[in-house]
């Protein structure tokens, strides 16, 4: 199975990029992985909204399991996250998108092309912030399925 983490725009607090590049060589190591940064929008209306999302949605396959965050998505725990990721792994799933949208959310269209929607916490976070967790997350999931020690 291959994960391939999609938001738009760049990380820019390196600090954080660091963390982000950090996860995504761990996880390499259960699973083939990449990291999409799509053109952000630099307008705030519903044009320029449409036009991110639909560049959010071409840099996945119609074949591909479209996770998005949504804070009216599914709230896992890690161990929870773990058994999602088992089960996509022995449904055969190819591929797992997940997209984080921009500060304006992502389009209808793109919302109803969601297979899952994920809610990491009814938290609010920076978006920058949510793209550290939902890497570490996944690394984590992975850990707990191969029973290594860093889940705990």
């Amino acid at each position: 199975m291959k994960l391939r983490f999609i938001w738009p725009g760049k990380t820019k607090d390196e600090r954080l990029r660091s963390l982000i590049e950090e996860y995504v060589k761990r996880l390499s190591h259960f699973t083939r992985c990449e990291v999409v940064e799509v053109k952000e929008s630099r307008t705030r209306d519903a044009a320029a909204l449409n036009k991110e999302s639909q560049r959010l949605l071409e840099a996945s396959s119609d074949s591909t399991l479209l996770v998005l965050l949504d804070l009216n998505g599914r709230d896992w725990s890690s161990q929870q996250l773990a058994g999602q990721v088992r089960k996509w792994e022995n449904d055969s799933v190819k591929e797992v998108a997940v997209v984080i949208g921009g500060p304006e959310g992502l389009s209808p269209e793109m919302q109803s092309r969601a297979n899952v929607r994920w809610r990491l916490s009814r938290l609010t976070l920076t978006h920058e912030m949510a793209r550290v967790l939902v890497v570490e997350q996944l690394y984590r999931a992975y850990a707990i399925n191969r029973g290594l020690p860093y889940q705990k």
